[in-house]
């Protein structure tokens, strides 16, 4: 646990790649073989199950520090994270372990199947044994939270640092359904798994936003522009007559969308497909706020299947027969699509996003104005003869979205952020005026301001705090700030009737007045006609 812990402190104490980058290749040349599995488990945002819950280990942790409740909370406010809180409050440890990580680990599963009066026992006797580094290692754990600001892009790239593998390999290899108790470092990184793991799939290919006027690109007859759908990105996986799919954040979703089993009675050929999973009805695609729905539901019932009906509308073709076809150029994979949807009706749940047809960069530009007509956030331009790469990368593949949308509204509520801001106020509450003249919150964000800014509002709302609710304070209604958001759609589990979709902060309106605001009216006339 040492070993990790230094780790987690290496990491936080930077935020210079190279300096991160160094941390993990020192991890992974020290660290035991089950170790490094964990952490790449771990870090690479795998889910881990939560083995106590937060009530109970406050509790514990008040019960050791001997400090009441009140100052517990305010303490957490201050420092903006439990795990950190609790290693900082906790005295002492009175004895030492020299257990690995995966050693603890196995301990704090076999722990989470006992009683509560056993399980305190054992998180009393870990603290006791831990020093406050280590304190932090072992709360993350057992909570099951890390967020440390670590991409999976830097772990790829310690590994291909580490063993002198490709990072596009190592992407691959540690993609998918997997778990550090079933497979050990020499199998996961160093053997290919898509015969033995049929459900496997391959790291997505991301693209950035366009920076500047398409024109830049070059000749426009180089490009293929399709449509930015507004879904979930999604691997749509058919071998050995079983479907797959996965989610742009490697989770396992086959379960939550029963519809697309009937493509195992359709498909003719095992093949790997690159898509988005959006709702659709009457021939158009629906809200992304219908698709929400969705998502979160353990068990998917006919009534949310007639409700929200989804497609899988597919751009790219990754696999076919058992053949990787990522490095083909991207019109010769098109052209295999092309050939897949002649053997699709309209009505199937396979989709195939066309082809938009232009002929200059102007041509292309009035085009994307349609864009919300034709239900998407924008438009895609991809380069005919790029392959299929790994991850986010620039010059072959770019996104024009469409401008946001965006209202001015007033600040009204402010919080305490966590982590290296949990000392300022950073994540607010914005409201717009009602027919009867008061303000009513409709919106939360917390990205958009420089860090003077927030520096500026932090200082307004310590000295304008109108109410105190735990962390949250009321502020005078002075501050009007222009919010943008992708999308608008109707609410009743809002007192505004409405939700946003992506609201952040686009700048502070210092030169108006808050009675410059936006209404609720104004934004309701910006929903979907």
């Amino acid at each position: 646990m040492k070993l990790f812990a230094q780790l987690l402190s290496d990491l936080d104490e930077t935020n210079k790649t190279n300096q991160r980058l160094h941390a993990l290749v020192n991890y992974f040349e020290k660290a035991t073989d089950k170790d490094k599995v964990w952490v790449i488990y771990i870090l690479s945002g795998k889910k881990i199950k939560r083995q106590v819950n937060h009530t109970q280990l406050r509790t514990w942790a008040m019960e050791i520090s001997a400090i009441p409740q009140w100052l517990f909370e305010e303490s957490y406010h201050s420092v903006g994270d439990l795990s950190e809180l609790i290693a900082l409050l906790l005295p002492p440890p009175e004895n030492a372990s020299d257990f690995t990580l995966h050693q603890w680990i196995k301990q704090i599963e076999a722990a989470s199947k006992t009683d509560e009066q056993e399980r305190r026992k054992f998180l009393l006797n870990a603290w006791n044994s831990l020093q406050s580094t280590e304190r932090f290692a072992f709360n993350k754990l057992i909570t099951g939270g890390f967020r440390i600001g670590v991409s999976q892009k830097m772990i790829i790239n310690a590994l291909s640092q580490l063993t002198g593998i490709s990072s596009a390999i190592i992407a691959h290899r540690i993609s998918g359904n997997w778990h550090p108790d079933d497979i050990d470092f020499q199998q996961l990184i160093f053997e290919d798994r898509i015969h033995t793991d049929i459900s496997q799939p391959y790291p997505f290919y991301l693209a950035y936003a366009i920076e500047g006027e398409p024109a830049q690109l070059g000749d426009a007859s180089d490009w293929q522009s399709e449509w930015k759908w507004d879904g979930i990105r999604g691997q749509l996986i058919f071998r050995n007559n079983e479907i797959f799919l996965w989610s742009r954040g490697e989770e396992l979703v086959t379960d939550k969308f029963p519809e697309y089993q009937i493509l195992k009675n359709q498909l003719k050929e095992d093949i790997v497909l690159d898509g988005e999973i959006i709702c659709f009805n009457d021939g158009h695609p629906l809200p992304f706020q219908l698709l929400q729905t969705r998502i979160g539901r353990k068990n998917i019932n006919a009534k949310i299947l007639r409700e929200a009906p989804v497609v899988f509308i597919c751009y790219d073709v990754l696999e076919l027969n058992r053949e990787d076809i990522r490095k083909k150029p991207l019109q010769e994979r098109r052209k295999i699509l092309d050939d897949l949807q002649q053997q699709f009706s309209n009505h199937s749940v396979l989709k195939f996003s066309p082809v938009i047809q232009f002929d200059n960069w102007n041509a292309l530009t009035e085009i994307r104005k349609l864009s919300r007509e034709n239900f998407s956030e924008g438009i895609m331009l991809k380069q005919k003869n790029s392959e299929y790469k790994v991850g986010r990368k620039k010059g072959d593949w770019w996104k024009w979205k469409v401008d946001p949308y965006s209202v001015d509204a007033v600040l009204v509520y402010a919080q305490k952020g966590h982590g290296r801001r949990a000392d300022l106020y950073t994540d607010y509450t914005f409201a717009a005026w009602d027919m009867e003249n008061k303000l009513v919150v409709f919106a939360k964000a917390y990205s958009g301001l420089t860090d003077k800014e927030i520096r500026e509002v932090d200082n307004f709302v310590k000295r304008n705090t109108l109410e105190k609710f735990g962390p949250v304070r009321t502020v005078t209604p002075q501050l009007v700030f222009e919010i943008g958001f992708e999308g608008i759609a109707l609410s009743a589990r809002h007192k505004s009737g409405i939700a946003l979709r992506f609201p952040r902060i686009l700048r502070w309106r210092k030169d108006k007045k808050i009675e410059e605001a936006n209404t609720i009216e104004d934004l309701k006339t910006l929903l979907p006609k």
